[in-house]
């Protein structure tokens, strides 16, 4: 007869990892109030390279090298995964579920809208993308006074312990590396990732569409990407960009639920 410690541990050993990918201009503080709330054993909350840690040697800060970084990472976990990301987290997700399925058990995104050929950068990311005003403007964020960037966050709905976190992150390598991610993600450098769309519809998918997430196209286009790409969508009203901030509890509710009907 198996002993109860017996069962826990096998159980353990069978439960699905959780991988959480944060965004830009973020580090995986951004992910701590929901991990509070999931009811997992194991959650990975990797750090992409450059944002408030060591950038590899010879790590380019591309689309592709982000993509073939992550793609590593959770090759080293050992077994497939659910993974979950935002802002450009989330379009790394759709990177590896569609070149990677065999990594995943599901993905979820809140950022399938960048898949939409029709989807126009937002203004800070235009600037981001223009040499010389790009590497003015994060030499300005790098170097504003902290209270003034943390208050700056708070403005736009980031809570204190994330905005201090984030401040503390960004400097001059994590603004090499912002600049270098948006340029290579310019229309005609994201087009294949664009066409290959469909390719993430090999492992079950849910776009998460906040209705107030500025960044990000309406949640009726959203809704038609996903679907182009075989996945569901949910929409969270009344929500924005951090939404995972604003209520953690509805963001574990949905991701707990999402986990569960794909564990098996």
């Amino acid at each position: 007869m198996a002993r109860p410690n017996d069962i826990d541990q096998h159980a353990a050993e069978r439960e699905v990892p959780v991988v959480l990918v944060h965004g830009n201009p973020e580090t995986p503080a951004v992910w701590a109030p929901v991990i509070e709330l999931l009811d997992r054993s194991e959650v990975h909350t990797p750090n992409l390279p450059g944002f408030g840690c060591p950038v590899p040697p010879g790590f380019s800060a591309t689309k592709d090298a982000y993509a073939d970084w992550l793609t590593a990472e959770i090759a080293a976990i050992g077994r497939p995964v659910h993974l979950v990301g935002h802002d450009w987290g989330g379009v790394l997700v759709v990177r590896v579920a569609q070149t990677r399925p065999d990594l995943l058990v599901s993905w979820c995104s809140d950022a399938v809208e960048l898949f939409n050929p029709s989807y126009t950068w937002h203004d800070l990311a235009q600037v981001w993308q223009t040499p010389g005003d790009g590497e003015a403007n994060v030499e300005l964020i790098a170097t504003l006074d902290p209270e003034v960037a943390i208050a700056g966050l708070e403005a736009i709905g980031i809570p204190t312990p994330q905005a201090t976190a984030f401040t503390e992150a960004f400097d001059a390598t994590m603004g090499a590396c912002v600049l270098s991610l948006y340029r290579s993600a310019v229309p005609e450098l994201l087009a294949p990732w664009r066409a290959a769309s469909g390719d993430a519809a090999q492992r079950p998918g849910l776009a998460l569409l906040a209705t107030a997430d500025t960044y990000m196209g309406s949640v009726e286009s959203g809704a038609e990407t996903a679907a182009a790409m075989g996945a569901e969508s949910v929409t969270l009203d009344d929500l924005g960009h951090w939404w995972m901030l604003q209520d953690p509890e509805l963001a574990a509710l949905i991701l707990t639920a999402w986990f569960a009907r794909h564990d098996e």
